[in-house]
Formats: C-alpha cells, structure tokens, sequence
C-alpha cells in the first residue's frame, strides 16, 4: 500500500531524512517512532504531498507521490501535527467546506459527514463553533476531516500529542478499530502509544531507520541483548573471573552490596547461562540468593539505539 525506496531530504547540509527505504501492507497499522526532529514529519509530509522530497521514490495505493501527487492525495487521509482547523467555524460547517475542497456534491458529503461524526464521536459538538472545542474535541474534527472522503491509507502525524489520558485511551481506542477499513501509519514520539496501536514498527532517529518489525519481533531483539543479574557471596576477584570462563559468557560486572556480590552477567545471544552459574556456585561453595534472567525493556531500547544515533 506505502512503497518508499531510498528517500532523502535535505534542507542545505542537514539530512533530515537519509536514504530510508520501507513498506506498509493493506489492512496493518504501523508506528513511525522517534524522537522529536528524528525526520517523522519530514516524511510524512513527503508522503502526503505537502513537501517534495530531495532524491529516492515513494507511493501510495500505486501512485508515484511526485509525479502523480494529486491522485496520491485522493487515497490518503491525513492527521498533520498540530492539526489545523478554522476556529471561527462549526464542525459541520468545517467538514462540508472541506468536503467541496475534495469535490464531493452536497449529497455525497451530507451522507459523510454523518458517517464521520458517528465514527469520531462528535454527535454533541458538531454543531460548536470549533475555537470552543477542547484539544481531544479538535483532534477528533481533525480525524473526521480525513475520514470524511473514506481514504484507503491514513497518515497520523502524533495523534494523540496534547490529550489527557483518557483522551489519548479513547483515541487508540479508535485508530485501532479504524484498522479495520483503513490502513495506517502514525508518528509518535511516545513508545506506549505505539506498543499500544501498532501491529509493527519502524524506528528513526538522526533521519536513519534504526530498527523495524513487529513488536514481538523487537522485543526478541531485545531480549538476544539481555543479561543475567546474579548475588553471590564469595570473593570478588574469584567469582568475576571464574563465571567469566564460562562459555558464552562475554563480560561480567560486579559491585559490592552489603557483603555480597551483585553481578550483572552478558552473554552471547540467545544462550542462558543459569544452569552452569548454579553448578559452578555448587562446586565452589558459594552462598548463592539470587540468579534472575533481566529483559531490557523497549524503552530502554528506543533509548539506546537513539543516543547511538547522537554518538
């Protein structure tokens, strides 16, 4: 559905996004996840048509996104960050002004503004004028101006940025049942939104993709960098060096905890080195009271692999 192939933006010497090349399929939802100035928006706006690109390729249902930019439109909606509107209308006012802009005739948006306003909630406010809206009410008039021509692919640029939480429940709430009819990709610069959304991910930092797949597919990476926390009473020098012998083990850390050694035990991926650290402690007589598997979180990930991106 969204083919990009080494795309590059560049604003004079800074490469905002640097030859970044993924897909998106029919029906998934997929997070675009970095830090603030990571290139998310930048690329979104390449997609959408709103920002041409320096070099590479990308399109839409099929479409070529520069050559073919205003059929590309017509097959996305799109959530821009920050989500401006006209405070001086009313919602319904609002939607069939963009309605006209889309073409459509008075009965056609007649019928999709009804749609919309049922899909996003707004029965009690579509009549307000929108400047007397709250944020999670704005950011709703926003999602039902990209729904309201019924697009294959929607483009959400931090959608829930600004909500309070039960706003941001109730908005995941509705892009995943949105899923169901639409394609999606969202940007974010919040790992819980993501994790909480999205089927698969895509993470850039530094205008590089730093990492990408589906959730449990990073949390296994995550977990082939993992280590084994250990507490051992013996001496330091001792218990470092001989666990250190052990095979698959690559690096040992120890400090001293009221008279015991807490270690912090890498090794090589996907190898578990319990069962030989329990023996070895057997045979040397060492008190042993605590021997745990550690799985790095996707936070502590997303911060690794970003601060990478910095280094």
């Amino acid at each position: 559905m969204i083919r990009v192939k080494n795309l590059t933006k560049a604003f004079g010497s800074h490469l905002a996004v640097d030859n970044i090349s993924f897909q998106v399929e029919p029906g998934e939802i997929v997070g675009f996840l970095g830090p603030n100035g990571a290139g998310k928006s930048t690329t979104m706006r390449i997609l959408t048509g709103y920002m041409p690109a320096t070099s590479g390729s990308a399109s839409v249902a099929g479409y070529d996104v520069f050559s073919q930019s205003l059929e590309v439109r017509r097959q996305i909606g799109y959530l821009p960050e920050g989500n401006p509107l006209y405070p001086e209308m009313r919602a319904r006012e609002f939607l069939h002004f963009r309605g006209k802009l889309r073409g459509m005739t008075k009965s056609e948006r007649g019928t999709a503004i009804q749609r919309v306003t049922e899909r996003c909630w707004l029965g009690d406010f579509i009549d307000r004028p929108i400047g007397q809206l709250s944020k999670g009410m704005k950011q709703r008039v926003g999602l039902a101006d990209a729904l309201l021509h019924d697009p294959p692919v929607l483009v959400l640029d931090e959608p829930t940025i600004g909500l309070d939480p039960t706003q941001i429940r109730a908005t995941r709430k509705l892009i995943s049942e949105l899923a169901e009819r639409h394609t999606i990709i969202l940007s974010s610069h919040i790992l819980p939104e993501v994790e909480a959304t999205c089927q698969r991910t895509i993470i850039i930092a530094g205008g590089k993709i730093r990492a990408s797949g589906t959730i449990d597919e990073v949390r296994d990476r995550i977990k082939g960098a993992s280590h084994l926390i250990a507490e051992i009473k013996a001496p330091n020098q001792e218990v470092t060096s001989a666990i250190g012998k052990l095979a698959g083990v690559k690096k040992v850390d120890a400090r001293a905890v009221d008279g015991w050694n807490r270690l912090r035990i890498e090794s090589a991926e996907e190898h578990d080195a319990r069962e030989e650290i329990s023996a070895l402690a057997a045979r040397k007589n060492w008190s042993l009271r605590e021997l745990r598997f550690e799985v790095g979180s996707l936070e502590e990930f997303f911060i690794q692999i970003t601060a990478e991106a910095k280094s």
